[in-house]
């Protein structure tokens, strides 16, 4: 007969499974904490998380030959390492902003009963890449793919208050600032001083400058390391639409601004 060995096989797989799970929770744990102090000893982070010394520095060990963690000499502190850079960088080029943004869209038309729109800058020109209809919409015309001019539209002007001021400069001086309407600001300075509220104050609106009869409100996007890529807005005729009096509207877009930029890797501040 063989001999047992006291073991219950389906207990110890549990076991196992549990300590694993718990040694990547703590090192999760650690790079949390490496990431928030920009560097750390291993008395500290096995004091702050409650750990022995010896587990500490068993998991820093791992981390370290994963590139995860880098230590600043044989006995300094650790601080991450370029393997978080590498694994980072691989994320963006993988994120669709398109389909990251989709669903926050939709929840946007379907909330403020208007038309939503998702654009990016592109030659000069915001490009609207989706669209998502309320169902009280007026509105019929299908904006996707359209080309838009930055100066004269809300997401035109998140954009451009996006930009440094050389490059927000170079595009105004190719693109000039034709008249779309009697409402277009056609001021160089005058638009200038305005891209710098949209940049302050975190939104972009206008009223009838792009089309008469339609106001439009947009809040940026942005990716991991902060840069603005997108916006967002939300058009209504302008009759009965006044995106800063309408309650809640404003506070929900900036919201929607933030939730797709989380999704594009963006941390909030």
């Amino acid at each position: 007969m063989a001999e047992s060995t006291g073991r219950d096989p389906d207990t110890d797989g549990e076991s196992s499974q549990h300590g694993g799970i718990q040694s990547v929770d703590r090192a999760l744990t650690i790079l949390g904490i490496l990431s928030r102090d920009g560097q750390a000893g291993v008395s500290e982070i096995a004091e702050e998380m409650g750990i022995h010394k010896s587990t500490a520095s068993r998991l820093l060990g791992s981390l370290v030959a994963r590139e995860m963690v880098h230590q600043n000499s044989e006995r300094g502190k650790y601080r991450l390492g370029f393997g978080i850079l590498r694994l980072a960088n691989s994320i963006p080029g993988r994120l669709s902003l398109v389909r990251e943004a989709r669903p926050v869209l939709e929840a946007l038309a379907d909330e403020f009963k208007e038309t939503v729109n998702l654009a990016v800058l592109r030659s000069n020109f915001a490009v609207n890449l989706d669209q998502a209809m309320g169902p009280s919409t007026l509105a019929t015309y299908d904006w996707v793919g359209s080309l838009t001019p930055l100066h004269a539209t809300s997401s035109g002007k998140v954009l451009l208050a996006g930009l440094s001021a050389d490059e927000c400069a170079r595009i105004l001086d190719e693109t000039g600032l034709p008249a779309r309407t009697p409402h277009t600001i056609t001021d160089r300075a005058a638009l200038e001083t305005q891209l710098l509220d949209v940049a302050r104050q975190g939104y972009g609106i206008v009223r009838q400058e792009f089309e008469i009869g339609i106001t439009s409100i947009s809040v940026p996007v942005c990716n991991h390391v902060g840069a603005v890529i997108g916006a967002i807005s939300i058009s209504g005729p302008a009759f009965r639409f006044d995106p800063e009096q309408e309650p809640g509207l404003l506070e929900g877009l900036k919201e929607a601004g933030l939730k797709v930029s989380a999704r594009m890797g963006y941390a909030r501040r």
